[in-house]
């Protein structure tokens, strides 16, 4: 039995740790405290089909427990008596919560001595849900950060005992952020966990005020919507790369928008309608009025076709000055 089992445990003890994460996000997390803590057991969703052939595969966390020889968990859900006397037979300190998918019942959150310790990619309470680094970009928001909260019945509402903040890049899309966000996850529950539980001691409860929920994503989420202006349609492209991807209507299938950035509207095309192609812009990129301003695209990726340049798609596409691209498949020259 470990020191922290003995009663109270002195602030810098090692923890023994039940770990529940599921893809790439959480990899940092686990690997640093793996390094500084006793990591008991890992928690991942079951192996997914994937691939041409739908074989199943390991989510990224099953697939670092397996390599590290960690002792792993992939149940379909915890709702069951025999699960909660396996996590409790764990005799964990804490559970630690990084991108679990899978929801934890009142009668487990109760089981560690510490507290389940939850790592959220957002400034709680602003974007609690499924996907936080989307809708901050989405919304044009200038900064994140990460919360790290003592869990609770309700979805993302428990206190918060260490957050950091991070500034949203102009560049940043959701990939870039989603790994700067896993680094400093990693950081600011590492920190909290090594002064445990002098750490957990004083959470601080979550303001009522500022409360937004971050809606799972959708392909249809990803529909460019050209009456948008072009400020606007700059956040979604960047929200939505790499996944789903932001797309409209091409002419052989949807046409998905990998890099685009907005310009001002050429004074001959002040009257041009929104999703209406202008022309080529600087060489290298098609120019799409919107609701204010216009997109440039620099990179696109045709239905069944690699990534391209917009110089080469507009060589084969056959576009037109004055031809519209539409929210669904198809282009209109109405």
């Amino acid at each position: 039995m470990t020191a922290s089992h003995s009663g109270a445990s002195h602030s810098g003890a090692k923890q023994r740790i039940v770990f529940m994460g599921s893809p790439a996000f959480a990899i940092p997390t686990l690997d640093r405290l793996v390094k500084t803590h006793d990591v008991c057991a890992v928690y991942s969703q079951p192996a997914k089909k994937s691939g041409r052939g739908m074989k199943p595969t390991q989510v990224p966390i099953a697939a670092y427990a397996s390599a590290a020889n960690l002792p792993l968990f992939t149940p379909e859900h915890l709702k069951s008596a025999d699960i909660e006397a396996q996590l409790a037979a764990h005799e964990a300190d804490l559970f630690v919560v990084v991108a679990y998918g899978l929801l934890l019942p009142p009668s487990i959150l109760a089981i560690p001595r510490l507290g389940c310790l939850n790592g959220h990619a957002s400034l709680l309470p602003r974007w609690r849900g499924a996907a936080p680094i989307q809708r901050a970009i989405e919304a044009g928001d200038s900064e994140t950060g990460i919360s790290a909260m003592i869990m609770e019945a309700g979805l993302d509402t428990g206190p918060v005992v260490g957050s950091h903040r991070i500034p949203i890049k102009k560049s940043d899309t959701a990939g870039s952020l989603h790994d700067r966000l896993a680094a400093l996850t990693a950081a600011c529950l590492g920190e909290v966990i090594d002064s445990a539980p002098t750490s957990l001691a004083a959470p601080t409860p979550q303001p009522e005020d500022g409360v937004i929920y971050a809606a799972k994503i959708t392909s249809d989420d990803a529909m460019i919507d050209w009456q948008k202006p072009a400020s606007a349609l700059d956040y979604h492209i960047r929200a939505f790369a790499p996944y789903p991807g932001a797309w409209c209507g091409g002419p052989k299938g949807r046409l998905r928008i990998l890099d685009a950035h907005p310009v001002p509207r050429p004074a001959e095309h002040l009257a041009a309608d929104a999703g209406q192609f202008l022309g080529k812009y600087n060489k290298n990129s098609m120019l799409i009025s919107c609701g204010n301003d216009a997109l440039a695209i620099t990179r696109l990726q045709p239905a069944g076709k690699n990534a391209m340049s917009a110089t080469d798609f507009l060589n084969g596409a056959g576009l037109k000055i004055g031809d519209h691209l539409k929210p669904e498949i198809g282009v209109s020259n109405s």
